[in-house]
């Protein structure tokens, strides 16, 4: 029961677990995720049939489906339409239901056909991996228990089964859009769950993949590691991979005191970090607000429109613009901020005119932004004249 085809220590049968779910998690983030859903790089069909059979193997997961299920997400994020946000069905459900969740959305035909185009439609699929999904995890299963033995094979055969349907159905779908840190005011509640993408092989950066969802690299900050983005760039090294497209850089122009054609077109392109650090610059306006107030009924009603402020996110769900005016009327410091938003956003949004009008209106807007006695404004005014786009 004990001993199979493998005499090894237990570390051994450890260091296989480890290293085998590792190769699914990459298998998921590079194949299916980066390559499949997105479309952000192109792969040898030797990487690509190596990730099909793999998948095959350990999650009996269809691409066609896991693609169409994923696109729906980031179309209707957030919304009834999600297939798994945890505003919608709740945290605990996605967590520990999200396989659940999956399945339901992957057996719609409507899904599969709308979101579902450009996956692999060979005789392999046709034949094999699609129809015969679940051969593929009893074949791992008697791998397992050949190698390692019946009780060592089955544990790791468990173990490998469940990995994906909680890492990635569970923990990136539910934690991924309820708890961490944000780098960009992306219109979804999605986070980073942590900085260092390991155990899931990238995919903790979930709110930096928002933000650009076509980006083959989802690290944005120096301190952040995509472990998925390493092995891209070895398969690229050795001719497995092509890049597509990344995220673009911020660059800042020190020397520049006014806007011109080219600010605009980086804060257009560089909008998600721009509103995001709108937020944190009036980060301490909002605060000193509080401060002033004792009553606790204003200061719930305060914090209530907190996102409508400063943020993309819900700016103004759940609150008519009566209610916000209503609460900022108060406050005239913050409805300043508020309107400041506004415009800000329209640039993009809703830019009407020619680019010399949106360039001197951008002019119009820091100069009123440099004008309206909040310090925070001031600053940030000066740092988005200072946006450039990235040298080639």
């Amino acid at each position: 029961m004990f001993s199979g085809l493998l005499d090894i220590p237990i570390w051994g049968y450890v260091a296989f677990t480890l290293i085998a779910t590792h190769i699914t998690c990459v298998a998921v983030t590079v194949f299916l995720h980066r390559h499949q859903a997105h479309q952000s790089l192109e792969l040898h069909p030797i990487a690509s049939h190596f990730f099909r059979l793999w998948l095959w193997l350990t999650t009996g997961m269809v691409t066609k489906e896991w693609t169409a299920v994923h696109r729906k997400h980031h179309a209707v994020v957030e919304t009834e339409e999600d297939p798994h946000s945890p505003k919608i069905h709740g945290i605990w459900k996605v967590v520990f239901g999200g396989v659940g969740l999956y399945q339901k959305e992957a057996s719609k035909p409507e899904t599969l056909r709308t979101f579902g185009r450009g996956t692999p439609d060979d005789w392999l699929e046709h034949n094999i991996y699609s129809p015969r999904h679940v051969w593929g995890v009893v074949l791992m299963a008697i791998i397992d228990l050949a190698l390692f033995g019946i009780v060592p094979g089955a544990i790791i055969w468990g173990i490998q089964m469940i990995w994906i349907p909680f890492w990635a159905a569970g923990v990136i779908n539910g934690v991924g859009h309820h708890v961490g840190y944000r780098n960009f005011a992306t219109k979804d509640s999605s986070t980073n769950i942590s900085p260092w993408g390991i155990i899931i092989a990238g995919e903790e950066l979930h709110n930096n993949h928002h933000a650009y969802a076509s980006s083959a690299r989802l690290s944005n900050k120096w301190y952040e590691f995509d472990i998925g983005w390493m092995w891209i760039r070895l398969m690229e090294m050795v001719g497995l991979a092509k890049v597509k497209r990344v995220a673009p850089q911020v660059r800042f122009d020190a020397s520049k005191t006014a806007c011109d054609l080219e600010t605009l077109r980086a804060i257009v392109l560089h909008r998600l970090h721009v509103m995001t650090n709108y937020k944190k610059a009036l980060k301490e306006t909002y605060a000193a607000e509080l401060k002033k107030l004792a009553d606790s009924a204003q200061i719930a009603k305060l914090q209530n429109i907190k996102n409508a402020l400063f943020d993309l996110e819900n700016s103004d769900e759940g609150d008519t613009k009566e209610k916000i005016f209503a609460v900022l009327a108060n406050h005239p410091m913050l409805m300043k901020a508020y309107d400041m938003r506004k415009g800000l956003v329209s640039f993009w949004d809703s830019a009407t005119g020619t680019q010399e009008q949106l360039v001197e209106r951008l002019n119009e807007w820091c100069n009123q932004a440099e004008q309206s006695g909040i310090d925070a404004l001031k600053t940030f005014s000066h740092k988005l004249r200072a946006y450039a786009l990235a040298t080639a």
